[in-house]
């Protein structure tokens, strides 16, 4: 697919596919803009005939949300693009992290993200975790986002880890002091939680970015 797109217009084919698995519906022009930082929704449209005349997508006119992408394309993507390591890495989004099952157990998935292996050392590893609640608001997580998580990572004071608590999943930020640990909230409505001899605790991995859709 590389020589029959420019590098942009790949960039935002996968956006449109990656978008559309998230959500379940395709972005809109504003929403394409706004994440390559076009200025007008004319230039995005520019793109999308181009993507259109190579055959990739298609354009349902008066919708604004009326993009679909063409399956064979759809499936390249899944197959190709996206398995190539030097260019992206797909990793597993869990809902949900069920007590006795391994971190990246198929029971668990939602589906996949891909994100550039720059970002990560031990992308190999790493998962995304679909965040639940608001106790982390105040360092940037909100309801409804995925964190990316690299299980392969020393924790340290101070970092924001996923661990598991008595066959919860929760993320929160790690202290030790005086050699007890206490899982901090990022919101002040949550009092800390420490951990105590009798609870079934270990930390699953390290926060390393969280991805949010705007729509």
């Amino acid at each position: 697919m590389k020589n029959k797109l420019t590098d942009r217009q790949e960039e935002i084919l996968i956006f449109i596919q990656q978008f559309t698995a998230e959500n379940g519906y395709p972005p809109t022009l504003r929403e394409i803009g706004k994440n390559f930082q076009i200025s007008s929704t004319f230039g995005v449209k520019r793109h999308l005939e181009a993507l259109v005349k190579k055959g990739h997508i298609n354009i349902e006119s008066n919708a604004s949300r009326g993009i679909s992408m063409i399956r064979k394309v759809q499936d390249e993507l899944t197959e190709s693009s996206f398995s190539d390591e030097s260019v992206f890495i797909k990793i597993p989004v869990l809902g949900r992290v069920a007590a006795g099952l391994p971190i990246t157990a198929i029971e668990n998935m939602e589906g996949s993200l891909v994100v550039d292996p720059m970002f990560l050392k031990k992308a190999e590893d790493a998962f995304a975790l679909r965040i639940r609640g608001d106790s982390m608001i105040n360092a940037g997580i909100n309801d409804g986002d995925l964190v990316i998580v690299s299980p392969n990572e020393q924790s340290k004071n101070g970092d924001i880890v996923v661990a598991m608590l008595n066959d919860e999943a929760t993320v929160k930020r790690f202290e030790l002091k005086d050699k007890k640990i206490k899982l901090i909230a990022e919101n002040n409505a949550y009092l800390p939680i420490e951990i105590k001899s009798e609870d079934d605790f270990k930390i699953v991995g390290k926060v390393k970015g969280v991805v949010r859709w705007l729509n």
